[in-house]
This record gives structure tokens, sequence and C-alpha cells, in this order.
């Protein structure tokens, strides 16, 4: 029978990320409460919530870690095309309940982690300036976002959704450049998918991971305004078709 250690609601120490179980990969706690300084501590700590309706609250680090530096950025001659087009507006933090709830529907005949008690707390970390969103707009209809956690200079990504095809990955191309403008060092992608793989994304170990996660977040931070964001790529090269 799994131990794990038990998280006190409100409390912002967590245990020795070294001791998350290998399987299932990264389990590392059990408990809290969600509360804006708990979720601020375990970001920090590269530590995130993941769970569902019939569980409790669940804590994890996994290992390895897919992460992107934003300079490492691999755009595709077709979504090249596709930002010189402009099919889309992209704005952040226009309507951050909006997309973590569309991130929230179950996709695939699949359920979804994003309950509503996950909804409730990342809402009350956006009113803090913590969580945000980019918004991928087809003329007054939202048809992608995405939402995450900014802490320094490290983007701590979270969901995406898209209805219609590439929006999301729209949006996050037009977040990524602005973020390299901005000099973040990093963002999270948690846990490898062959989508984010494709945009440059790599697989470090925990320890790495942390390392640069030690000066990180406690760098600057500066978030880019929807003018920014919804901004042409110009400067990145091309990768593959």
């Amino acid at each position: 029978m799994i131990q794990l250690p038990f998280i006190e609601p409100g409390a912002t120490s967590f245990p020795a990320t070294s001791n998350a179980l290998e399987d299932p990969n990264g389990l590392l706690a059990f408990g809290g409460d969600l509360s804006p300084q708990q979720l601020f501590a375990a970001y920090r700590k590269g530590i995130f919530p993941w769970f569902d309706d019939e569980s409790p609250i669940l804590w994890w680090s996994p290992s390895p870690r897919l992460v992107l530096k934003p300079s490492q950025l691999h755009v595709s001659k077709s979504m090249r095309k596709l930002l010189r087009q402009r099919p889309f507006t992209v704005t952040t933090d226009k309507a951050f309940e909006a997309v973590i709830t569309a991130c929230a529907e179950p996709r695939e005949d699949q359920g979804t982690w994003i309950t509503e008690e996950m909804i409730a707390a990342y809402c009350e970390l956006h009113h803090h300036g913590i969580a945000h969103s980019i918004e991928v707009w087809e003329q007054d209809t939202l048809v992608g976002g995405l939402y995450g956690v900014a802490i320094g200079s490290v983007y701590f990504g979270e969901s995406m959704f898209s209805l219609r095809s590439n929006a999301s990955k729209y949006g996050f191309i037009s977040l990524v450049e602005q973020l390299d403008r901005l000099n973040y060092q990093l963002i999270d992608c948690q846990v490898h998918t062959n989508h984010l793989a494709s945009l440059g994304a790599e697989e470090v170990s925990r320890p790495e991971f942390e390392s640069i996660l030690k000066d990180a977040v406690n760098m600057e931070n500066r978030w880019p305004t929807s003018e920014q964001v919804n901004q042409p790529l110009v400067n990145q090269k091309a990768n593959g078709k």
C-alpha cells in the first residue's frame, strides 16, 4: 500500500521532491486546500496538483520533465504561413474563466482532471495576478486558448483547448515569442506530448529542472500585454514543413 505524506490545509511546505514515487511517476503527497499561498509555494518548487473528483488533492513532481526554452521554439513553415495570414486575434487575461472552463470540457470519451474545485482555485490565483490566460478569437468568438501560472521568468503551462484547427497552437506560439522577448527562461510543459515536442519541448531530469527553477522563479516577473501577444510572428526561423 502506498504511503504518502499529508499536506495540511494552508501549508506552504512540501516534502522533498526526491521522495516522489516512480510509479505513478512523480506522485509526491496528498491533501491541502489549493489556496493561493499553497499553489504559489508549490509551483515555486515545480510541484503541481492533479486529481479528479474521486480522488483527494494529489501533488506531483514527475521526472523527466517536459520543458520548452522560449528561444528554442520550433515553428513549422505551415504555421508561419498561418501566422502571416492572421486569421485569429490573440489576447491575454481577457476571459480567464471562459478559457479554463473550456479546457475542462471532456475530450474524446475521456474525463477531465480540471474539477470545479480546480477552476475556483485557479480563478482565485488569477485574481492575485499569478495565473494567466491566452485567448484566441475568431472575430468575437473564443475558439482557442490556454492558461497557466507565471512566477519570475517561468511559465507553468496547465492546459489548452481548440475549437478551430491550430487555434491553440496559434495562441501558444504567439505567447512563447513574447515570453522570449521578456527574457523568460523556461516554459514548464509537465509531461511529454508529441504536440509539444513538435514545438521544441524537450525532457530534462528533475534535478536539472529544479536547478533552473531555483534562480528563475526569483527573477522579475513581467507578463505580456494583449497588444504584444497579438503581434505577428516575425523573428522565428521556420522548422519542418
